[in-house]
């Protein structure tokens, strides 16, 4: 399926994330988070997770779980986890990864590996999971909902435990990088180091070096220019939903024509003039797609 709605002017990239995080601030509603605890591994430290419960009444509703972007947080999402958790009649988690929001902060000094997104699908969220004690049952009923750096975490996750969630929502994700993904994050290196980037962003995380840096230093690494989880999409069977905007200044829609044509049951909406985070650009379209598409997994 292909949806073509106009709703935003293209952005070039530093402008489109100066007024993203500009309306994030005026947005965003101050609720406290709890706080999970994930046991030490034998390859990582313990990890404090920052988290919150939206529709936290709904004990018998399905859950849709939020991954955000690759700088966002808790705080970055706004009102949009709740307007699609109330048209959904779900209840919803948001979490801040590592490094980011107020969970643990990345230690200084170190890169994220190559494979972090992977780690964070088969490690981090799993993990999570298990301390805020949502069983297989749970997850079974579960839809995974991520945007960039989360929609491709999102897709990992699905991959990986086919089992444990009932669908995913892929949005705006990186399966491979291309030269607009480094182009436009070079743009925004230069936004954060020399204009008022840094400053908005520290608004959204506790550590805001944390997160920018984690961020930027492992995409511009060149042993991340190789990086690809194309082939793993194979391994999804399960209900998949992926959108993207045609003026998103990260990637372009061979992303989501990879995701085709590995996962043939993957359903596409391609949003015109919209850019890379179409829960802000084009959210009435970005909605009614989500709510249509559960509804007729669920249905059928």
């Amino acid at each position: 399926m292909r949806g073509r709605v106009a709703f935003c002017e293209p952005d070039s990239t530093v402008t489109a994330l100066s007024r993203m995080h500009t309306r994030a601030a005026k947005d965003t509603t101050a609720i406290a988070s709890d706080f999970a605890i994930l046991p030490a591994t034998s390859a990582r430290e313990a990890l404090r997770i920052e988290y919150q419960w939206i529709n936290a009444e709904l004990q018998a509703a399905p859950i849709a779980l939020f991954l955000h972007e690759g700088l966002g947080s808790i705080a970055m999402w706004r009102g949009w986890p709740q307007q699609l958790c109330d048209q959904l009649g779900m209840r919803g988690l948001v979490y801040s990864r590592p490094g980011y929001g107020h969970s643990t902060p990345r230690p200084r000094n170190t890169v994220w590996p190559v494979n972090y997104l992977s780690v964070q699908a088969h490690d981090v969220l799993p993990a999570l999971l298990e301390a805020l004690r949502i069983g297989p049952d749970e997850r079974a009923r579960m839809w995974v909902i991520g945007h960039s750096d989360g929609g491709s975490i999102a897709l990992l996750y699905a991959a990986s435990f086919p089992r444990l969630l009932a669908g995913a929502i892929s949005i705006a994700p990186h399966v491979f990088v291309e030269d607009i993904s480094l182009q436009g994050i070079v743009e925004t290196k230069a936004a954060y180091e020399h204009a008022d980037l840094r400053e908005k962003l520290s608004r959204f995380h506790a550590d805001v070096d944390s997160a920018f840096y984690g961020w930027s230093d492992i995409w511009l690494s060149p042993a991340y220019r190789t990086w690809s989880i194309v082939e793993e999409l194979r391994a999804i069977h399960g209900p998949l939903l992926a959108v993207q905007g045609h003026d998103d200044h990260y990637g372009t829609m061979a992303h989501l024509d990879m995701i085709a044509a590995r996962v043939p049951l993957a359903r596409l909406v391609k949003l015109d003039a919209c850019g890379h985070s179409p829960h802000r650009d084009a959210p009435d379209a970005l909605n009614a797609a989500i709510v249509a598409f559960v509804a007729t997994t669920e249905s059928g």
